[in-house]
């Protein structure tokens, strides 16, 4: 079974991640014995600010100043516009961060400017999305949220296909170092079976593969 979802943009750092996806892969396609430790129900999740992505949906609002007021769609390129501000980077920042970051470049035109950003549109930093790929109705990128576990991140997903080894599937974490676990998504999925329901980390990659029996 070959991967088909690998985006581009992931970083070099990355690359040993993918060739652990690869192993995890071949390990999972004659069956559903897995010999990676079942996934831990919770995790210790650090508090967390939200960081801004590429695609994220901005609304700026310079106190005071309606015609300096925008909302803004972060580039791409991870940048922004702004009137009397040009490519200020965004993504990878915090709201109250990049408020900060406005505030200091309008200062050269303003007097003392308040600046508030909110996010509208969430996709957040491509490193913390979690993957969905294989055998998943809709295999994607979602963002990360607190509190989000497997069952969330399948629903979104639209399940399992008929073809997959749902109790074959390998939970690839990023936060720690590439290390695989095996997740139950059958039982979860079609079983109903909430023991094999586990919390989930940024930059987790679900690995589902197809069953050969």
């Amino acid at each position: 079974m070959s991967l088909r979802f690998m985006p581009s943009y992931i970083r070099p750092s990355a690359i040993a991640l993918s060739l652990a996806l690869a192993g995890a892969v071949s390990l999972t396609a004659c069956g559903s014995l897995s010999r990676y430790p079942e996934a831990p129900a919770k995790v210790q999740n650090a508090e967390q600010l939200y960081k801004i992505g590429a695609m994220d949906v901005l609304n700026i609002v310079v106190w005071r100043n309606p015609e300096l007021s925008a909302n803004i769609t972060v580039r791409p390129d991870g940048r922004i516009s702004l009137p009397l501000v040009e490519d200020l980077q965004a993504a990878g920042r915090n709201p109250a961060d990049l408020s900060r970051d406005i505030e200091k470049a309008l200062s050269k035109f303003i007097r003392e400017p308040v600046v508030t950003v909110v996010v509208n549109n969430f996709q957040g930093v491509s490193t913390e999305q979690i993957r969905i790929v294989g055998e998943a109705g809709k295999p994607q990128s979602v963002p990360f949220r607190k509190g989000q576990t497997i069952l969330d991140v399948m629903l979104q997903a639209g399940g399992l296909t008929d073809f997959a080894d749902g109790n074959g599937a390998v939970l690839v974490r990023g936060a720690e170092g590439g290390k695989q676990y095996s997740v139950r998504l059958k039982d979860l999925l079609k079983r109903g079976d909430i023991s094999a329901n586990v919390e989930m980390m940024p930059g987790d990659i679900v690995i589902i593969p197809q069953s050969w029996f």
